[in-house]
């Protein structure tokens, strides 16, 4: 994933050597007239870390009072970073876990996936076979004891329940349960065992020939999942792919290059990056690609970035594939990780990477500045950029031509092919309310209680498709709901945000099924501008070259 630098292998020697050498500068020469004379020639010496590294010996050996060296390094070192690039960063050990776990691929815990919009720990899914489902803990349980500790209704907070929940493999933990139907709490002891984490939250056939992938992150097993994804959507019928990595802010740069030599060809370069001295490391295809005969749209917005922004512009300056969305993050630095023998790390940037075309995407940043850094995306919204394509303006000098004659840009995120703004057409003031008050997924919760067997009996999209097409009163119903927990109707606002209620509505419904994110996705997608702008392109496209694979054929 990360590039070495023989800086940032010297940094951590050169600074233990200055430490050493003032540490025997105090102890063995004392303070006669010769280590005064070594110190002033220490002084003047090169080294970068001398100054550093000196102040720190003369703490610990001449402070008047005791300091703990390791905490003042804590302190220390974060403001060393500060005065770097906004993506150098270090991690303390208390925090690597909860950091590197998602990019992992697994967890230790119980497997469930669970909320508390309620105060109290509604289990929404079940692993299947995982240590839950094999102790007979059924989607819709509420968990009120954890070790007989109670915690429902405490406002305990979300992460310390998942702190109570998880722990190491082979370990026990008895919880108490109120299942509906039952009057006395339900006592089960479950065996935590390793958990899958998922990078792909949602893969379906979305339309006639057309599948759709959602990619959270690059984690560990991304690669693997993805080609997965691709051969079950060929089983399906799929010849087109619309592969979303919205909210993608990154991960593994080394699964965003394995996954963009799924779609090019053999040759074509993924990627470059240039160290401080200049040197080069390029990555190109190797022609062994599943996905070299998908047409596909890659969606991005503001927060994809990145190893996204990595494989859109590979696709993107390859003349392969349409970029759809709004203009991504900006994010072309490349860090190294560097562990501490306390468990804590360095994530250092030691590189620039640069799409195909040369185009380095890092947006413009000042050292010591990231308040700035940090408001960009604000600015953005404010000069209107999300929703007018004409509000975004590049330097002539940042410009890039494709092979195929296209014109992109660096200097700020991957500019998509194809604009699509920020829709809040349907967003009603009423809708802001029963949403940002929680009450239109705590009606999600409720419905799913009463109809928890029906529910649970979904085992496909076409299953919930037909459960929720079958209530006709579901908006009807919720705005009742919705009246008696402190929303007063307003009925213009309700008309005009009606789809979008219901869609919502809809897709919080089938997350609460086996589908999980399936159940959503399916659900949402036709009140998303950009997924329904991308099906209107992949549909409208041009019949494949004869040099390629019909639209009739698949591989496998």
């Amino acid at each position: 994933m990360y590039k070495n630098s023989k800086h940032t292998v010297l940094f951590p020697l050169l600074l233990a050597v200055g430490v050493v050498l003032g540490l025997l500068l105090g102890n063995y020469l004392g303070r006669n007239s010769t280590a005064s004379q070594l110190r002033g020639m220490l002084s003047h010496l090169t080294l970068p870390t001398n100054k550093l590294s000196y102040t720190l010996s003369l703490i610990e050996n001449e402070y008047v009072d005791s300091v703990s060296m390791d905490s003042l390094a804590e302190h220390v070192i974060p403001l060393l970073i500060k005065e770097l690039d906004p993506h150098s960063v270090y991690i303390p050990a208390s925090e690597m876990q909860a950091l590197n776990e998602p990019l992992e691929g697994e967890f230790d815990g119980i497997g469930v996936v669970f909320n508390m919009a309620t105060d109290t720990v509604i289990v929404l899914n079940v692993i299947p076979q995982g240590p839950s489902d094999k102790a007979g803990i059924k989607a819709g349980d509420r968990i009120v004891e954890i070790d007989d500790s109670l915690v429902a209704g405490r406002k305990i907070p979300q992460t310390q329940v998942v702190r109570m929940l998880r722990g190491p493999r082979g370990t026990t933990v008895r919880l108490g349960l109120e299942r509906l139907g039952i009057s006395d709490l339900v006592h089960v002891e479950v065996v935590r065992d390793a958990i899958p984490i998922k990078s792909i939250e949602s893969s379906f056939r979305i339309a006639d020939g057309i599948g759709y992938i959602k990619l959270g992150q690059f984690a560990r097993t991304t690669f693997e999942e993805f080609r997965r994804a691709v051969s079950s959507l060929r089983e399906q019928g799929v010849t087109k792919l619309i592969f979303d990595l919205r909210g993608n802010s990154g991960g593994y740069l080394d699964q965003a290059i394995l996954v963009a030599n799924e779609f090019l060809h053999e040759g074509q370069l993924i990627v470059y990056t240039e160290d401080r001295r200049h040197e080069q490391l390029r990555e190109y295809a190797d022609g062994s690609g599943t996905a070299q005969d998908l047409e596909v749209a890659v969606l991005i917005d503001d927060w994809s970035a990145s190893s996204s922004e990595i494989l859109a512009g590979a696709l993107q300056d390859n003349d392969r594939g349409t970029i759809i969305g709004r203009r991504s993050f900006g994010k072309g630095l490349v860090q190294r990780q560097i562990p501490y023998a306390d468990g804590s790390a360095l994530r250092l940037t030691t590189a620039r990477y640069y799409t195909p075309t040369g185009r380095s995407i890092q947006k413009p940043y000042t050292i010591g500045d990231d308040e700035s850094y940090e408001a960009d995306l604000w600015n953005r919204y404010r000069n209107n950029e999300f929703f007018s394509a004409d509000s975004i303006h590049f330097a002539d000098s940042l410009k890039r031509v494709t092979p195929g004659g296209k014109v992109v840009y660096g200097g700020g995120g991957i500019m998509p092919d194809i604009f699509v703004p920020a829709d809040t057409t349907d967003v009603t003031k009423y809708f802001l309310e029963v949403s940002g008050r929680n009450i239109l997924y705590r009606y999600t919760i409720e419905y799913a209680d009463r109809h928890r067997d029906a529910l649970n009996a979904v085992g496909t999209i076409d299953d919930l498709q037909r459960l929720l097409d079958s209530d006709r009163t579901l908006v009807d119903d919720f705005v009742r709901y919705a009246a008696r927990h402190g929303v007063a109707p307003r009925y213009a606002d309700i008309a005009r945000s009606r789809k979008l209620i219901e869609a919502q509505l809809r897709a919080y419904i089938g997350r609460n099924t086996s589908l999980e994110d399936n159940g959503f996705y399916v659900n949402i997608y036709p009140v998303d501008n950009v997924v329904v702008r991308a099906i209107e392109e992949l549909s409208a496209s041009r019949a494949a070259s004869p040099a390629e694979p019909s639209a009739d054929s698949s591989t496998r």
